[in-house]
């Protein structure tokens, strides 16, 4: 692709602006936004990227990694306000995801440790134990705020709030899990992913893709349970105080 072709391509961008406009939906600032903060962070990224490819050194790639987890932790975060310790939960919980995960995959031998394999593998860990975390967040607030009569009922007839809670922590666990793998269960069929995709463009052959492609669903399959469990454990113990007695929320 030639940097004429990337350019038409905005073509699609002034099109949705167009529309919008037209419909009043006053997101005409957010997709320009989007739009020139997509091209700044990509670049800047690539530049980055490019740098510490060419370096190859385990801690600068380690740093890395800590750095896209804080940052995905940092927004799923906004997803959990009025739940303490939010952002460390969300790093905990997205970072242990992935360690396990990652470490699995080194440990077996399924990629090397080298920036090139690594830092594109957990951008897509992070990113979608982000966004599992969120959706954990949000259920777990709308869960205590229906449900609180039936937690509280539960804590009056001697309950402690681990095993109060258990329906909600459950259901949140679910509303967090079920995206990925409903996602699972298309591959090949309704969408061709990202990764796969991508290495295709690039000319590696299909069934190398494939192999890649199953490898990543499995490891975010991994990472977004894990990720689910280590937040929605630690996040309910916040909606009670140390009386054991459910917070106003």
């Amino acid at each position: 692709m030639n940097n004429l072709s990337l350019i038409l391509t905005f073509s699609l961008v002034l099109l949705s602006l167009a529309l919008s406009y037209k419909e009043k939906l006053g997101l005409e600032k957010d997709m320009l936004i989007g739009s020139l903060r997509a091209v700044v962070q990509l670049t800047l990224i690539g530049f980055v990227l490019k740098f510490i490819f060419a370096l190859d050194n385990l801690f600068f790639t380690t740093i890395i990694l800590v750095i896209m987890v804080y940052n995905a932790s940092t927004v799923a975060a906004k997803r959990g306000a009025g739940i303490e310790q939010a952002t460390l939960i969300s790093f905990a919980a997205i970072f242990t995801g992935l360690v396990i995960t990652l470490g699995g995959l080194v440990s077996f031998k399924a990629i090397p440790y080298e920036p090139s394999q690594v830092i594109p593998i957990s951008g897509m860990v992070v990113g979608n134990s982000m966004v599992a975390t969120s959706l954990l967040f949000k259920s777990l607030l709308t869960n205590f705020q229906t449900k609180r009569e039936e937690v509280e009922v539960k804590l009056c007839l001697g309950a402690p709030p681990k095993e109060a809670s258990l329906s909600l922590i459950r259901d949140s666990i679910r509303t967090a899990m079920l995206p990925t793998f409903d996602s699972m269960k298309t591959l090949g069929i309704v969408q061709l992913p990202g990764m796969m995709t991508g290495l295709i463009l690039a000319g590696v052959a299909p069934e190398t893709a494939i192999k890649y492609q199953i490898m990543v669903a499995f490891m975010l399959a991994g990472a977004v349970s894990i990720s689910s469990f280590v937040a929605s454990y630690w996040a309910y113990r916040s909606f009670f105080n140390k009386l054991a007695q459910l917070k106003e929320i």
